[in-house]
């Protein structure tokens, strides 16, 4: 290695070692001759010119210079038609590109354009398939099982559904499942268990959540894997009560009988079925909506299971009610901001602080960046991202995930949808007695969340559902009016597209205008935080916008001493 800070090495060598490497390279050249001459490699000769005794020499070196010339000129002349080729080359290149640009904006604002209305088209005909198969499971079925999420069981009953299967011809039996016991506190299921059997037969259930498909062959257990297959969370509880109910009535019928499924949406309608069937005949999901049309699902000879889509949420609902009922996911920021609102307002803002482990907040936007924060949900330059963590709130609270419970009513009075004679011929044909027994062992077997760890939540009440397709010719106008709108949006967008250098100089504008915004805004909190301390603020008064108006006006002219 060479040391640091040293001279470098100098080149200097012995006369003997250059004497020798001259030598070398003479006796090189020297054989690079010889072999030059073999292979015949003549120098070229040097043109002698024209002789002094020619005759016309004057002539003949005039005709060459000319001929020289002539020949420049074609260069010229070339060389200036291939920059005129190339320029037209690339002008026509350009008029391409632009003309390929155009047309694929002119595409994609077409494409962007039909898939809106494709995806609004099928919402509408989705929501109105949904009336029409929800009419078919309950004129099809004997007994209906409404199912609800034993966190807000107010909440998931629809009384215009109810309305419909009292007033319906033929014995049809209308039976309450509560559904997800597993999540709320023991003294509170109790408390619903007993305001409930006061109306219809309610039995307490807890789907299975790990169930296989119907493709996949069973595994043996060995010892390895056999505290996954029994976790709790692959159990299924109440199943044995609920097909107990239906086979007794089933009995007193002397025939087959149709079970129908109904409910709003991630209240686990197809995972019950799946949980009495103990494979996964049906599609489940996180995602609302999964089950589009009516399913048939046979569990023995007697019984046939019949999975409906959702009920459909009317939008006379409150806020609450339609960030947690509604048939279809919401996508559109405003909307997600003001479900989440809705959700907060209902609840205790200390316990959810714990839950999710964020400090305390202000809004809704201040609590959304909190969990953006907490989940590492960031955006390009680590800005939060607030529609993804209002996403996952609204997964939580609609899937099975959050352990929140609400109170029964306080007065007994019936619904007012509900008569004492239409309660009465509900509860023929079933042992009630028997029914609060099995209730009691399902109770005992289940492993419940603390009161203290549960979020407290207060229910918005019964939520109105849309059972007539007429119903939803309002929506629809409302969404050809969005889709006008929007098409004038994008015409103005065309027309904007035109104008981009004063665009350029409007941006720069309103850049400015924020910052100085910005900055005054600054300005006001700190002398709001002093003041509410108790400090007098050392800022001068004085507002930017004033001093730019003072820099402007400034009188070069003039001295100022």
């Amino acid at each position: 290695m060479k040391r640091p800070k040293l001279k470098k090495a100098s080149k200097r060598m012995t006369c003997h070692k250059r004497y020798k490497i001259q030598k070398k390279v003479r006796e090189h050249k020297r054989k690079l001759r010889k072999e030059a001459k073999k292979r015949g490699h003549k120098k070229p000769k040097k043109d002698p010119g024209i002789p002094n005794a020619a005759p016309f020499k004057e002539e003949v070196l005039r005709e060459a210079e000319q001929r020289k010339q002539r020949l420049e000129e074609l260069k010229q002349k070339q060389k200036l038609a291939r920059q005129k080729e190339l320029e037209k080359k690339r002008k026509l290149q350009e008029r391409k590109d632009s003309t390929k640009a155009d047309k694929n904006q002119e595409e994609k604002k077409s494409t962007m354009k039909l898939k809106a209305k494709s995806n609004r088209q099928l919402d509408k005909n989705s929501k109105k398939s949904f009336c029409r198969e929800l009419k078919k499971v309950i004129e099809a079925s004997d007994i209906v099982l409404e199912v609800l999420d034993a966190r807000d069981p107010l909440g998931c009953r629809c009384s215009q559904v109810e309305q419909i299967i009292i007033q319906s011809e033929g014995n049809k039996k209308l039976l309450l499942v509560l559904n997800k016991i597993d999540l709320v506190p023991k003294e509170n299921l109790e408390k619903w268990l007993h305001y409930l059997k006061n109306e219809f037969p309610t039995v307490a259930f807890k789907s299975s959540m790990q169930l296989k498909d119907r493709s996949m062959q069973e595994k043996k257990l060995t010892k390895k894997n056999a505290h996954i297959d029994l976790s709790r969370s692959s159990m299924c509880f109440g199943s044995e009560c609920l097909l107990k109910l239906i086979r007794e009535y089933c009995k007193t019928q002397d025939r087959a009988i149709q079970v129908g499924v109904i409910g709003f949406p991630n209240v686990g309608k197809s995972s019950l079925i799946n949980s009495l069937k103990e494979v996964r005949a049906c599609n489940v999901g996180p995602v609302r909506g999964m089950t589009k049309y009516m399913q048939t699902v046979h569990i023995d000879k007697q019984i046939k299971m019949i999975d409906s889509p959702s009920i459909i949420a009317a939008p006379s609902n409150s806020a609450l009610a339609l960030a947690l009922r509604s048939a279809t996911d919401t996508e559109e920021s405003g909307r997600l901001l003001d479900a989440v609102n809705a959700i907060l307002r209902h609840c205790n803002k200390q316990q959810v602080m714990l839950y999710y482990n964020i400090s305390d907040f202000r809004n809704p936007v201040e609590f959304l960046t909190l969990l953006a924060q907490k989940r590492g949900m960031l955006k390009k330059g680590g800005v939060p991202d607030t529609e993804c963590a209002a996403k996952l709130l609204l997964y939580d609270w609609t899937g099975a995930k959050v352990s929140y419970h609400s109170l029964p009513p306080a007065s007994r009075s019936l619904s007012p949808h509900l008569t004492k004679e239409a309660i009465m011929k509900m509860q023929q044909g079933f042992n009630l007695a028997e029914l609060a027994k099995d209730n009691m062992n399902t109770i005992k077997a289940v492993r419940f969340p603390n009161l203290a760890s549960s979020i407290v939540f207060q229910s918005s009440g019964l939520t109105n559902g849309t059972t007539e397709e007429d119903e939803l010719t309002e929506e629809t106008l409302e969404l050809e009016n969005m889709e006008a709108s929007e098409a004038e949006d994008l015409s103005e967008e065309d027309q904007d597209g035109h104008k981009e250098e004063e665009s350029v100089d409007e941006e720069s504008g309103i850049q400015t205008s924020i910052k100085t915004n910005l900055q005054n805004l600054w300005v006001e909190d700190e002398i709001l935080e002093k003041q509410s301390a108790g400090e007098h603020p050392h800022i001068l008064s004085f507002s930017l916008d004033e001093t730019a108006d003072q820099d402007d006006a400034y009188d070069f002219n003039m001295d100022y001493v």
